[in-house]
């Protein structure tokens, strides 16, 4: 074995640990540190794989196993039924067998486990199922169950979900404003199809129907969150939004167990022997045995077939040694420059097959004084972690690889036959090892060997928790003293090597070897006694009475206990004596910790312990009974290494001594240990250069101890016990949990064959400031859905109630995919890695956030507010200014404005055709951006008398009577809007149903034509064959259509007169809209509230006769319909109509009009703007080239009625900015229902400013200031410069009392454009009267306000305005009515949509909207469907961290799902209605617990 290879008197070992033994065990193999050649670099990882030895252990045998299937049991009792997520199929079928892929199995990376599947299990010592789960039933276990689960049993007699589901019924919860049944889904531009009594909010409470499955399974994830939760959860806030959530705050547990132990005291191992003829070195004791007895065998390797593959002798390995040496030294670069000079480090790369090679090259680096860093074979896939190998080998200054014949044939080359550098490897030369490659040494050269001292003799590498690799140093005389401390007499030792590949044949190859061999000692890990017991029954003659030591590598392992009695409970009739097993205990930096010897005595039994888990989890030894079910059982790793000092200390924090009943870290004082981490002095430090302190302070020792990374205790009689490894650990909630006892009970739950080749890894993330257990397995490739759901929540009861600790997520991925060390085991952190950044694709998910979080904020109380007498001085609220601000007095602006002479719309337009008739007003485009047809005053007037004339001739209609205008965005619908205003008739501008989507558009033509009681309906030719089309008949009764009238064929005649209107308060035209919560509207707007608006956009924009204004939004209702319709005909400038449907045809047909016509002001909507930056990132260099040029552009608005889009308009400022946008240029307008604009920036006037707000204060109804890039900022734009003519204060829209300056509160506006009230069927109007006439509760009480429904804020800027009065700014925050009250607290969904959006690049948009108090998140997903799983993660923990909101439900549909408003507004509402009703389909519901 590489340097212990001479342990007692020609002693055969049998050593079936060739390197990938060492698969993810941490431990090192061994009680000789390194067996096996290639173990100097043995990979450690936390040992996640080949632990499915103990899931097939005999289910009755292993405690541990009785002990979960009797926790499981009890939670029979209690059928509670888990909702199970819903998948599309063809995500199901993707993960099944297609996606199996047989394992790689080339020499490089054996692949682990394999054997024995399917095997039958042993049923010796059994203690029956039934005794068990009634004791466990009876005995009550130690921990309450949490409500996460499904009713689940042993052996998989859980009561079917789907009958479960089928019986579940969706219960009337009194506060769920179930949706509408009526409501339809539609992805169009959006239309609805509620009935107009939605108009008041309350009726949307209508029950949902039963048979819906998406409800059903809401409904019963709502029943199970219900449950009683495990811990009460622990709450607390802090009112200045320090909302700590960090574990200090939580009230520790006062039953919690404390050590009450005295102070333990350092052990020391027996003292070291001096032998008088040890040799001073491993060099010079090869020489000896190689000159002595060439002849005595050293190594045999075996071949795949169990045969003597070769026999590598003494003399053989010193002749051949001494010929690397000489090679590496002379023979690499010249003479004069020497690639290779003592001291330099050199690579190993040998496959585990070949340990001969391999402990030749090593001990030819020994010789020549060079350092060799073992590593893995590199494959040609990606392996996980090599890029960190190639970091420490670039470290490390390795320029020369050693490797064999063989291998260097395997590796992937290059076209030119070259092997290509790796990934993050430095350049190297491969040099092979064989005898036949090298040059002969001359006869008067020889190596020269000095006694052991502290130069480095090799490095070997270990893999951290996080994927880092380290190189651990060890130095010569620590090689000699580790051998010394292991054998005591240094004699010749021959050694057998099985390799891995033999074993997956045979598993009892091992044991054959033993008996062939007549072995003293063999030296095995848990997996290979488990494997054997599986095989042995074949065998006859097997007779195991020669060993006198068994070795078990991973003895330290808390579950390798199992495999010792079984196989001894077998093997002990085959010659096998209890005393010869041996687990030892090793770790990368300490070399090996302890070990177990044979006793002489065959009666004294071994140590164990029977611990408390509840009582690990506070870090203190509790001895318990084995009838409990939350029971850890260890071994003894025998006792401290001769020659060392051991003493555990607290495993944070200073190294203070623990007491005696407590468990630490392991720490060793001893020659025999490593040196330091190569080229890292800090964490060298911190590792290898320890002083344990006494609880006084003083440190027990002057010389340094080495922390082991072992978890454990000194027992009685000096006995050591390792309960788990600091890399393994996981501190949740303040209590410890290890890694490999969470596998191995989720590996003892049934059905045990569920994981593929117990391929499980487990380990934590933090999410909202503690750590989270996360599961993942490799399901076996046959399993169905039901059984995944089956076994998992079974998982969670069985972690629950034996761990008492919740798991934070449980994901499945197909066999064989998660990344695997280059030894076959799982790469514990790349698989973490690949979770994190949504690359794990799993195919099944259960998360539980629900039962895990539990230190989330206190939800908020409402305090009540103060009375208006503390409050109000003069103009002060609280010591602060009153939030209020105006726009100019329209009274005060002396223009030359001759529109304002003119009472109506109508009259301004006769006007103009009598003094500018051939004056243009409005020019369309064609989407290939060619005018489409102009009208100029005189035109324009012309038709409208024509359209007036039809009005009164055709359609009989009287002054007053209602006309609704459909029609396509274009010239043909203002003509129309303004034949009803010469007409006297009322006009409502209406959206034209969808061509190609009639069933969902058409309705709410229907609704509205009906709601708005138009007497008439005007179209044109095309859209009234459409009204009355077969396709129409399908969606709504065309027989009760009111006359539709065709304007395409107008009368040749005028009327008789043109209608004045007698009063300027009368109606001039409805405002119809749909708000994004689904209800739809229609304002009355006046002639007088209709030329004040016109007027205030003319003074704010600076719009004249010679002006040009391009106008790209929809002309049918809000501020879109104004600038489309009005502004032009009273202010006289030329307006460029383009309409936005013409973008998707093409993109750049906005941007190509806005410079063709050199236009200064433009307006837009958001939609138009995303379809830009979306549609023409990639172009900007070919339109610059087209001559598209934005320099003129002194203002572009957009419409809208929400907060700022500010990463939107950002975003276009800077993809636009090459072709001459300013940045100041592009800003916002805010309007709403009762007023169709308050803010628009205009011309003059200081540019937008943007503040950035504390999100957590929001939720609050507070405003807090914070600097940009502050944890928790959220950015707020300025909503533009408020127009002349409107005042606004900021009320509490509670107690309607006025706010302070910087409050948040709703936005109430007063001013002559208001609207005059909501036109309604059934003339309910006190209802909604308070959105247009209300009054402040103290103050102001006499003026008249408007309510927005927004929550905003005022604050005054530094900035001045034109007038030089100091600037308000107005920061618009969000709807009230879309806001989702959760826990107490205000949530706007754009925050949470923006936080999901950022998570991973596949979600291309998402959607939120709250259902009886559940979170509900959509996400859009572009990409395969693979990675539909990977996002239910990522945004919990998205949603968690930022908004400390648990989500309910994550579902993820195909792009375009989520429906969009012609404003670019989401449609929440709507999407819910669709979801609810199973309209969506989804790829992917996930109901988290």
């Amino acid at each position: 074995m590489s340097q212990y290879c001479k342990i007692t008197e020609g002693l055969e070992v049998v050593a079936w640990l060739s390197s990938h033994t060492l698969t993810t065990i941490s431990q090192r193999d061994s009680s000789h540190p390194r067996h096996c050649k290639h173990q100097l670099g043995g990979q450690r990882l936390v040992n996640t794989d080949s632990l499915h030895f103990i899931s097939r252990f005999f289910s009755s045998s292993d405690v541990h196993t009785e002990a979960v299937q009797a926790a499981l049991a009890k939670h029979k009792e209690r059928k509670m039924a888990v909702p199970m997520p819903s998948k599309r199929r063809s995500l199901v079928v993707q993960t099944s067998m297609d996606a199996y892929t047989p394992p790689d199995t080339s020499s490089g990376s054996e692949e682990e486990g394999g054997q024995g599947e399917g095997t039958p299990t042993s049923s010796q010592g059994s203690v029956s199922m039934e005794h068990w789960i009634s004791r466990a039933i009876h005995q009550g276990s130690t921990t309450s169950s949490s409500s996460s689960s499904t009713q689940s049993g042993g052996s998989g007699a859980a009561g079917r979900l789907a009958d479960v589901l089928a019986q579940t019924h969706v219960g009337k919860s009194g506060n769920s404003p179930s949706p509408s049944s009526a409501s339809t889904y539609i992805p169009q531009p959006v239309t609805l199809t509620l009935p107009a009594m939605l108009l008041n909010p309350a009726s949307l409470a209508c029950v949902f129907p039963v048979s819906s499955r998406v409800s059903a399974k809401i409904q019963q994830l709502v029943n199970t969150l219900k449950q009683p939760r495990r811990p009460p959860l622990r709450e607390f806030f802090v009112d200045d939004f320090e909302e700590l959530l960090e574990g200090e705050f939580q009230q520790p547990d006062p039953n919690q167990p404390r050590p009450e132990g005295a102070q333990m005291v350092a052990i020391r191992g027996e003292p070291l022997g001096v032998v008088t003829n040890w040799p001073p070195s491993l060099e010079a004791a090869l020489q000896r045995w190689g000159t002595i007895s060439p002849k005595a065998p050293c190594l045999t390797t075996m071949d795949t077939n169990g045969k003597p593959l070769y026999v590598l002798t003494y003399g053989k390995l010193w002749s051949r040694s001494i010929k690397v040496a000489y090679n590496i030294l002379h023979k690499l670069g010249t003479k004069q420059e020497p690639m290779v000079r003592p001291g330099d480090r050199v690579a190993l790369v040998f496959p585990n097959n070949d340990p001969a090679a391999f402990m030749v090259a090593f001990y030819g680096c020994l010789l020549a004084e060079v350092v060799p860093v073992p590593i893995e074979v590199p494959l040609t896939r990606k392996d996980a972690g090599s890029q960190q190998i190639g970091f420490l080998l670039g470290s490390c200054g390795v320029t020369v690889a050693l490797t064999s014949d063989a291998c260097h044939k395997g590796l992937p080359k290059g076209p030119t036959g070259e092997i290509p550098q790796f990934k993050g490897w430095p350049k190297l030369l491969w040099f092979v090892t064989e005898s036949k490659h090298l040059s002969k040494p001359p006869r008067d050269w020889f190596p020269h060997i000095k006694d052991a001292n502290n130069d480095t003799a090799y490095i070997e590498y270990k893999t951290c928790k996080d994927g880092s690799v380290l190189g651990v140093t060890v130095t010569r005389i620590a090689l000699l003293t580790h051998c010394q401390a292991l054998t005591h007499v240094m004699n010749m030792m021959h050694v057998i090597s099985i390799p891995y590949s033999l074993m997956k044949v045979n598993p009892l190859s091992w044991i054959q070897k033993v008996c062939q061999y007549k072995a003293k000692v063999a030296c095995v890990k848990s997996r290979d006694m488990h494997w054997a017991l599986v095989a042995h029954r074949d065998q006859r003659d097997i007779n195991l009475s020669s060993l006198r030591m068994l070795v078990v590598a991973d003895g330290s392992n808390p579950w390798s206990i199992s495999s010792c009695d079984a196989f001894l409970n077998v093997f002990q009739s085959k010659g096998l004596r209890p005393e010869v097993i041996c687990p030892c205990a090793s770790s990368a930096e300490a070399l090996t910790v302890a070990i177990r010897r044979p006793t002489d005595d065959s009666n004294q039994p071994p140590g164990r312990g029977v611990l408390s888990m509840q009582g690990l989890s506070y870090g203190v030894i509790r001895v318990d009974s084995e009838e409990r079910l939350s029971v850890l059982t260890v071994q003894d790793v025998g006792t401290v290494m001769p020659g060392a000092l051991m003493c555990v200390v607290k495993p944070e924090g200073v190294p203070q001594l623990c007491r005696t009943d407590e468990i630490g870290e392991l720490c060793v004082c001893s020659i025999a240990t490593g040196m330091s981490y190569y080229g890292l002095s800090g964490m060298t430090k911190n590792t290898f250069e320890v002083f344990p302190t006494s609880s006084s302070g003083a440190p027990i020792s002057e010389y340094p101890f080495t922390r082991t990374g072992l978890l454990g205790f000194i027992g009685p009689g000096g006995l050591v016990f390792v309960s788990g490894k600091m890399d393994g650990l996981m501190v949740v909630s303040g209590r410890r949990h290890n890694a490999d006892d969470i596998v191995a009970t989720a590996l003892a739950v049934e059905p045990m064959k569920f994981v593929y080749r117990g391929r499980i890894a487990v380990f934590s993330v933090t999410v909202l400031h503690d750590e989270r257990i996360v599961v993942v397995a490799e399901q076996r490739p046959d399993s169905t859905e039901e059984d995944s759901f089956q076994w998992m929540s079974r998982v969670l009861q069985a972690i629950d109630s034996i761990h008492n600790v919740g798991v934070f997520c449980l994901a499945l991925v197909p066999a064989n995919t998660l990344p695997k060390t280059p030894l076959g085991g799982i790469h514990l952190s790349e698989t973490k890695q690949l979770f994190l950044e949504g690359s794990l694709h799993p195919c099944n998910v259960l998360m539980c956030p629900h039962t895990c979080v539990t230190n989330l904020p206190k939800p908020r109380q409402k305090q009540p507010e103060i009375g208006p007498a503390s409050v109000m001085v003069g103009n002060l609220v609280s010591g602060k200014r009153i939030a209020q601000a105006s726009g100019r007095d329209l009274g005060q602006i002396e223009d030359n404005d001759q529109a304002r002479k003119f009472l109506f719309l109508s009259e301004v337009l006769q006007w103009r055709a009598q003094t500018t008739p051939d004056h243009v007003l409005f020019t369309l485009l064609s989407s290939k951006g060619a005018v489409l047809s102009s009208l100029t005053c005189l035109q324009l007037h012309k038709r409208a008398e024509k359209i007036a004339a039809m009005l009164m001739e055709r359609g009989h209609l009287q002054d007053g009577d209602h006309v609704a205008l459909v029609y396509p965005p274009g010239i043909d619908l203002i003509a129309a809007f303004y034949g009803c205003l010469y007409a006297g008739c009322v006009p409502i501008t209406v959206r034209p149903p969808h061509p190609q989507n009639i069933a969902t558009t058409l309705p709410t033509v229907k609704m509205i034509v009906e709601v708005s009681r138009s007497a008439c309906v005007m179209t044109s030719q095309v859209i009234s064959k459409l009204l009355k089309s077969k396709e129409a008949s399908a969606a709504v009764d065309v027989r009760a259509w009111p006359p539709v009238l065709d304007t395409d064929d107008l009368p040749k005649k005028k009327p008789p007169q043109l209608y004045k209107p007698s009063n300027p308060d009368t109606l001039a035209y409805l405002d119809f809209s749909v708000s994004t919560t689904g209800m739809l509207a229609g304002v009355k707007m006046s002639h007088t509230a209709t030329s004040a608006f016109c007027r205030s956009i003319k003074l704010q924009c600076e719009l004249y006769p010679s002006r040009e204004v391009a106008i790209c939004l929809d002309p049918y209702c809000g501020l879109g319909f104004v600038l489309w319709c009005l502004c032009s005909v009273y202010s006289g400038h030329q307006s460029i109509l383009i309409p936005p449907s013409e973008l998707e045809v093409n993109p750049a047909l906005w941007l190509l009009a806005v410079s063709q016509f050199r236009v200064r002001d433009t307006f837009c909507s958001y939609s138009v703007m995303e379809l830009c930056t979306k549609g023409l990132g990639l172009q900007t260099e070919s339109l610059k080239s087209r001559g598209l040029d934005l320099s003129r552009v002194r203002t572009c608005v957009v419409v809208a009625e929400e907060r700022p889009r500010i990463a939107l308009t950002q975003s276009f400022s800077k993809l636009f900015k090459d072709l001459g946008l300013h940045p100041r240029a592009v800003s916002t307008s805010f309007g709403c229902r009762v007023n169709l604009a308050i803010c628009l920036q205009g011309t003059s006037g200081p540019d937008p400013t943007t503040v950035y707000v504390d999100m957590r204060a929001l939720r609050h109804d507070r405003v807090r200031l914070v600097e940009r890039g502050s944890p928790h900022s959220l950015p707020l734009m300025e909503s533009g410069k408020i127009l002349p003519g409107v005042r606004i204060i900021i009320a509490n829209p509670e107690t309607k009392g006025p706010l302070g300056d910087s409050h948040l509160g709703e936005i109430w506006v007063h001013c002559a454009h208001n609207g005059s009230g909501y036109f309604t069927v059934y003339g309910d109007e006190a209802l909604q009267s308070d959105h247009f006439n209300s009054r402040l509760s103290f103050g102001d009480t006499q003026t008249v306000w408007a309510r927005t429904g927004y929550l905003g804020f005022l604050r005054r800027t530094e900035l001045t305005d034109a007038s030089g009065e100091r600037h308000d700014a107005l920061y618009v925050v969000g709807a009230l009515d879309e806001a989702m009250e959760l826990r107490g607290m205000r949530y706007h969904p754009i925050d949470i949509e923006t936080s999901v959006i950022r998570t991973h690049k596949s979600i291309m948009e998402c959607a939120v909207f709250p259902w009886t108090n559940l979170l509900v998140v959509v996400v859009e997903l572009e990409g395969s469907e693979q990675e539909a799983l990977d996002l239910v993660p990522l945004v919990t923990n998205a949603v968690l961290e930022e908004h400390y909101l648990i989500v309910g439900v994550v579902v993820v549909v195909d792009i375009g799902v989520i429906p969009i408003n012609s404003r670019g507004e989401k449609q929440r509402m709507h999407l819910r209605d669709g979801f609810l009703a199973d309209q969506l389909d989804p790829i992917y519901v996930a109901y988290n617990m």
